[in-house]
This record gives C-alpha cells, sequence and structure tokens, in this order.
C-alpha cells in the first residue's frame, strides 16, 4: 500500500525521496507528494498520478535541502486528489507523511477544530499534523510532541514528522504498519519498505510496535510505548533489488512469470541435500515443534490464501494432519476453537499485511503451540513475531498480480509437509520420492513456459469477453480459484472458480457460447470426474480452454481448446498448472491494454484492514 521516504542529510534530498517513491510504486497508488525544509520553510510539491508528474513537478520548481519527507498514496479517507495526497501540514511549521488508517479521527478532528485548526483535506491524516502541533506549543520538542500525539491515536500507523523549527531531525512512529531506518555516512533515512532506501544504504534497523524514534544525521534515539529509551543495532541487508529493470520484457508481471525456475532453484538452494530435506531450515526448534504438531491453522489473504488451500490437501494427504484454512481478515473477527498443539502459520510476501498479523497477534492469546511464517521479506514483522520462518527468495515482485512469490510459496510449504510427515515417522524412500518431486519444479515449470505462445493464441477468445469460469477438483481447485483470481485482477474480466464437481448445483445456469470455461486437468485419479463435468458443459454451449496433461487424452475440436502441460508428479502439479493460469492472464490483459503491472484500485502490499 502506501509507501514512505524521508532522510536527513548535508546534502540535497530531493532526488533521493523521489527515486525512493520510485522503488515503491509497485505497492500501488493514486498520489505522490514531498515535503523539504528549504531555507526554513517547507516547501511541498504534490501531485494526482504517477510519480513522474511529482518529479516533473520537483524539476520545475527546485526544492533544494537536505532534511525532507515524501509519500506515494492509497486512497482510504477521501478521493484520490491532490489536496488529499500527503504530506499534510499544519500550518506552515509541521509535514506529516502516513500510512495507515485512524479509527478516531473524526473524534479527533472535533476536538482539534474547536482549537481554531483549519482541516482542508478529506483525510484521517490531517489529524496527526493539527495533533501533533497542537503538543509542539506545550512542549517545544518534536520527540515529545509526537509521543503525546500517538497515545491519543487509534488506529494503524507508520508516520514521519518533520518541524521547520528543528532542521536536523525527523521524529517517526510505528503501530501497525512498519517502518524502517537505514544508516548513510554522515546522514540518516527512514522508509516503510527497505527497497526504496537500498540505492543509499545497505544498514538497516525496524522499529517495532509502539516505539517512536528521533532520527539525525547521525544518530537514532528509539523509545518503546512507555518511553523507554532502546538500544537496537544496525543490521546489513542482503536484499537485492533486481526489479528496477525489466530486461528483454513488456512488463514487470512477464519477467516475474519467466523468473520462476530460478526463483524456486533459489528457494531450494541449499535446503535440499542428499536428497532429504533438514527440519531446522524452518528454524533452530522446528524439529521438536514438528515432532509435537497434532493440528495445523493457516491464515492468509489474497494469492497467499490460495497457497494455503493446497496446502490444506497436502498436510492431510501427505503428513496426516488436520489442518484448516481461514482468511486472516474473517479469523480474527469471529470465536473460533483451539485445537492442542496446532502450529499456527502465517502467509505473505510482504510479511506485513495487516489482517495477517493482527491475526498472528491473536493466535499467541489463544495459546497456539508454536508460529511459522512463509514470507518473503527477512526482517518483516511477520517473521519478526513468529517461532519459526521460512524465507522464500522469491526476489523483489514489482507487479501487484503475484506470481513467483506465490509458486516459491507453494513450494516452501510444500518443503514443510514433509518435514512434518518424516517427523511423524513417513518411510525414507517415500521421503525421498517426494524431495525428487520437488527437486524436478523448476524443469517443469521451463517446459510449462515452452506453451506461452499457445497460450497468448488462446487468450485473444477472451478479448471480449465479461465473465468466466475457472474449473478444477482436488487440489486443483485452489488453482482455479489463484487462476480467476489472476484474470480479474488485471484484464478486469469478471472470473470465479467452481470446484468442478459444484457445476449442476448453480453454475451451469450461467454457462453459454458466450462463456468462456478454463479447466486444469492434471492426470490424477479425478480425471474421469472431471472430464464429466466438462461434458455438462460442452452440453450447454460453454467453450472449454483446457490445460491438460499431456497423457490424459483430450481432444482439440469445435468448442474445446487443448494446452498440454508436462507435469509428472501429482503432488507438484499445482504449482505447474499455475504456469498457464499466469500466462492467460497476462496475455489477456495486454490485448485488452490494462495496465499489467499496476490494475486500478489495487496494491502489492495491504497494510491496513
Amino acid at each position: 500500500m502506501c509507501g514512505i521516504v524521508g532522510a536527513v542529510a548535508q546534502r540535497d534530498v530531493s532526488e533521493i525521496l523521489i527515486e525512493g517513491l520510485r522503488r515503491l510504486e509497485y505497492r500501488g497508488y493514486d498520489s505522490a507528494g514531498v515535503a523539504i525544509l528549504n531555507n526554513a520553510e517547507i516547501q511541498r510539491v504534490r501531485r494526482l498520478g504517477k510519480v513522474k508528474e511529482l518529479a516533473d513537478a520537483v524539476s520545475e520548481s527546485p526544492a533544494p535541502g537536505g532534511i525532507g519527507i515524501a509519500h506515494t498514496r492509497w486512497a482510504t479517507h477521501g478521493e484520490p486528489s491532490e489536496i488529499n495526497a500527503h504530506p499534510h501540514v499544519s500550518g506552515s511549521d509541521i509535514a506529516v507523511v502516513h500510512n495507515g488508517i485512524i479509527e478516531n479521527h473524526e473524534a479527533l478532528k472535533q476536538q482539534l477544530s474547536a482549537k481554531g485548526y483549519e482541516f482542508v483535506s478529506q483525510t484521517d491524516t490531517e489529524v496527526i499534523a493539527h495533533l501533533v502541533a497542537d503538543h509542539f506549543k506545550q512542549t517545544n520538542d518534536l520527540l515529545k510532541a509526537v509521543q503525546l500525539a500517538v497515545k491519543e491515536l487509534d488506529g494503524a500507523y507508520g508516520t514521519v514528522v518533520m518541524h521547520r523549527d528543528k532542521p536536523e531531525e525527523l521524529v517517526v512512529a510505528r503501530s501497525g504498519s512498519p517502518l524502517v531506518v537505514g544508516k548513510g555516512i554522515g546522514e540518516m533515512f527512514v522508509a516503510s519498505d527497505q527497497l526504496a532506501l537500498l540505492p543509499v544504504t545497505r544498514q538497516f534497523l525496524y522499529l517495532e510496535e509502539g516505539e517512536v524514534a528521533r532520527v539525525e544525521r547521525t544518530c537514532v534515539e528509539i523509545y518503546d510505548v512507555d518511553g523507554n529509551s532502546i538500544d537496537r543495532e544496525f543490521e546489513e541487508s542482503t536484499v537485492q533489488h533486481d526489479a528496477g529493470d525489466k530486461g528483454p520484457y513488456r512488463h514487470y508481471m512477464l519477467k516475474e512469470i519467466y523468473e520462476q525456475p530460478t526463483a524456486i532453484s533459489n528457494t531450494l538452494e541449499g535446503r535440499i541435500i542428499n536428497g532429504d530435506i533438514n527440519s531446522e531450515i524452518f528454524g533452530v526448534n522446528a524439529s521438536d515443534i514438528f515432532d509435537k504438531v497434532e493440528a495445523i491453522q493457516i491464515v492468509a489473504c489474497g494469492t497467499s490464501f490460495h497457497a494455503a488451500m493446497v496446502t490444506k490437501y497436502w498436510c492431510e494427504s501427505i503428513a496426516n494432519i488436520p489442518c484448516h484454512v481461514e482468511i486472516a481478515s474473517e479469523y480474527r473477527y469471529r470465536v473460533s476453537y483451539t485445537p492442542k498443539n496446532a502450529l499456527f502459520i502465517t502467509i505473505s510476501q510482504s510479511g506485513e499485511t495487516a489482517d495477517t498479523l493482527a491475526a498472528l497477534r491473536l493466535a499467541k492469546e489463544k495459546g497456539f503451540m508454536a508460529s511459522l511464517s512463509i514470507c518473503n521479506v527477512p526482517g518483516s514483522s511477520l517473521v519478526r513475531e513468529s517461532d519459526l520462518a521460512f524465507m522464500t527468495r522469491a526476489g523483489a515482485e514489482i507487479g501487484v498480480a503475484s506470481t513467483k512469490a506465490f509458486t516459491t510459496q507453494l513450494t516452501g510449504l510444500l518443503m514443510m509437509v514433509v518435514c512434518i510427515a518424516k517427523q511423524k515417522g513417513m518411510a525414507k524412500e517415500q521421503v525421498s520420492q517426494l524431495v525428487a518431486s520437488i527437486e524436478s519444479i523448476p524443469g517443469e515449470i521451463k517446459h510449462a513456459l515452452e506453451k506461452d505462445s499457445l497460450i497468448e493464441q488462446m487468450a485473444e477468445d477472451f478479448s471480449e469477453k465479461h465473465h468466466s469460469l475457472f474449473l478444477g477438483r482436488g487440489d486443483q481447485y485452489p488453482i482455479a480459484m489463484e487462476g480467476a483470481l489472476k484474470l480479474k485482477e488485471i484484464s478486469y474480466i469478471h472470473a470465479e472458480a467452481y470446484a468442478a464437481g459444484e457445476l449442476k448445483h448453480g453454475p451451469l445456469a450461467l454457462i453459454d457460447h458466450e462463456m468462456p470455461i478454463v479447466v486444469v486437468a492434471p492426470k490424477n485419479e479425478l480425471l474421469e470426474k472431471l472430464k464429466s463435468n466438462m461434458e455438462e458443459v460442452r452440453a450447454r454451449g460453454g467453450q472449454l480452454y483446457v490445460f491438460a496433461d499431456k497423457q490424459a487424452a483430450f481432444k482439440e475440436e469445435s468448442g474445446v481448446k487443448v494446452v498440454s502441460i508436462d507435469s509428472d508428479h501429482d503432488v507438484t502439479a499445482p504449482i505447474i498448472y499455475t504456469i498457464p493460469l499466469q500466462l492467460l492472464s497476462y496475455h489477456v490483459a495486454v490485448i485488452k491494454g490494462t495496465d499489467v503491472d499496476q490494475p486500478r484500485n489495487l496494491a502489492k502490499s495491504v497494510t491496513v484492514e
């Protein structure tokens, strides 16, 4: 979601701030702005639209200065507009950027308005600026003013504040929305994502829940929620920002689809040795925890939820462990049962998904035996707050519609299931077979990518369609759900997924010759039943687009188009069949002329409810 960048240095920081925003564009946004302290005056520039619009405006009206803050906004309170864009100010003294939602902003707005503060935007963020200004009048200390202000805020925030009378410091505060501090040589930076700062530093520290910090050129003072001083060392980041160059690809999404063999090879590197997987790749106590696990609860959102649903099939068929899967935003708001010796698993590409993080914190209160995070971002909140963690090593994913993050999550989750099964006494021969199938994933994905040109031709049939159904059975049903999500995300075609056996229970009413039906059909024990479901579609004039195993004996004929997929292992088939669905969605979106990498209304990292 929204992106934050800040800097305090002896050099001009405007280019650093703008470049930081560019590197956060993948998160999704509708406006951008910057505020720089220039000759004791806060110079603010805001623009609706892309960061390029802001960069052009700053070039036309340069804002030199050694301290500043910048922001890309994704609208929550108030429509996308220049007046609602960040930074927000209080008079000419204070500028603020903010990620999150202030739930009690209406009550605070009334209190502050009664004191004479004027509100000019529709946002909840503006209350922070005026609230800090009000406390600064009493304290003449920006740190203390922010500490007092955040005690009055209900909701989530990652915020950075600057004051024109304090030209050597930024004050930052975090509750539910991530912030990182980066250290340069005689300069400091802040951001909502370390990727924004990699051009200027590799040294980072992360703010924890409830902390407030004063950031100066040569030092950082951190205080907990009670005002106690905290000592924390900077850490060297190993993250590689590989997203700045699309190379020969037209879009980041296509680049990331084609990166999947390499990404999964990175996921496996050093984790499979001599045909075996050591449980300790999930954490130093993983073996003991896996040995005691009697049940699994997984929570996730969006694409990660689909990975969780596939994992349920694996847990119960391979490890013989009951597994319950739930959307994080639903789990956290209902009364639920905590099984004995249950492992709580969270899945998130960013590790900062608000609902998933809140669900983890709730799980700790509910007495789960242990927690495990499957994540792509080292140092993220989920990773830091979980007992065990597995880094997927997908690399930076810029396209909003997740591709390689999803397949690397599935690969890591399958490795986890195998480790649990091994701890529960699975025979070595069976473990070896499963590990061999995992090792084959990169090669099988390469074969699936060879079907790209056929899929591109198939995509032409979707260019004028408004609705589509995706069908799968067993562990392919969540893959059908993922395929439908991809199509609706980037092409804006309404797409729904069904377990194929449910067709006769309602969805058949939708089918006619205008309705494309996408089917994933690996050769497994459900294939014949799936074929029967497909005949139900054909009998009603539906147009079938089938991704089928080469041995499944499907023939292309009137109303049926087939792309053969090579998948030699049933257990890994969900991962392999994801690839053609990604390619189909991509090519349909290109044909329709939509913004593939930054689809409308969506954000990469959802850090609010």
